[in-house]
């Protein structure tokens, strides 16, 4: 599989990603969470909470592509968070990874996150999923299709997972963009921003 499909629209990039395989650094975990986001208002997919809403600039190039690049952030300048880009190169859209299931590498998932932890929050979370599989902001720009590369991705068939609202947007914060695949413990619980409007009344 190339990168090649994930030229496409971030809602269909992101049915890709759920059940793909992320593998690297002794973990390999099967994501089961994902998060779609556009790009700027003269864009086909404008896109107000997207990182590249404001047009490209240093900190979010990787978002206006070439696909199967890693676009890393941090999350309240703490967590690190990792994004797939997908679409044209030159035209914004990504895919958050929110939550995963380790498959392999328990141990060293473990020794990153804590000993403490139960198993099914390992990756749960975009920024404990990052720590998990010990993705930091080094790894920023990384083609996830090379075989070079301390990450790799292996693309599932075509999933259909449930759909809502992404979590903690205070903008479009109503669209049903995030997905998931139903009955994993590793799913996020949606929690809604308290700076976004009442429901229903955010694009």
């Amino acid at each position: 599989m190339s990168a090649e499909l994930l030229r496409v629209d971030p809602l269909s990039a992101a049915r890709l990603l759920l059940g793909a395989q992320l593998a690297g650094r002794g973990v390999t975990a099967t994501i089961v969470e994902v998060e779609a986001y556009g790009g700027p208002a003269d864009g086909p997919w404008p896109d107000a909470s997207a990182h590249s809403f404001r047009g490209p600039g240093l900190r979010n190039s990787v978002m206006f592509g070439p696909p199967g690049r890693l676009y890393t952030y941090r999350s309240h300048g703490i967590h690190v968070c990792a994004n797939v880009a997908c679409a044209d190169d030159g035209v914004a859209a990504a895919v958050l990874l929110r939550a995963a299931v380790i498959e392999t590498g328990l141990e060293t998932a473990w020794a990153r996150r804590g000993v403490t932890v139960a198993e099914p929050a390992l990756a749960r979370g975009p920024g404990n999923l990052c720590s998990a599989l010990g993705i930091t902001m080094d790894d920023n720009g990384t083609d996830l299709f090379d075989p070079s590369a301390p990450l790799g991705l292996t693309l599932n068939d075509l999933r259909v997972g449930d759909t809502g609202p992404r979590v903690g947007v205070s903008k479009a914060a109503d669209r049903p963009w995030r997905m998931w695949l139903p009955g994993y413990r590793e799913v996020s619980a949606y929690r809604r921003s308290p700076r976004a409007p009442a429901p229903g009344d955010s694009d």
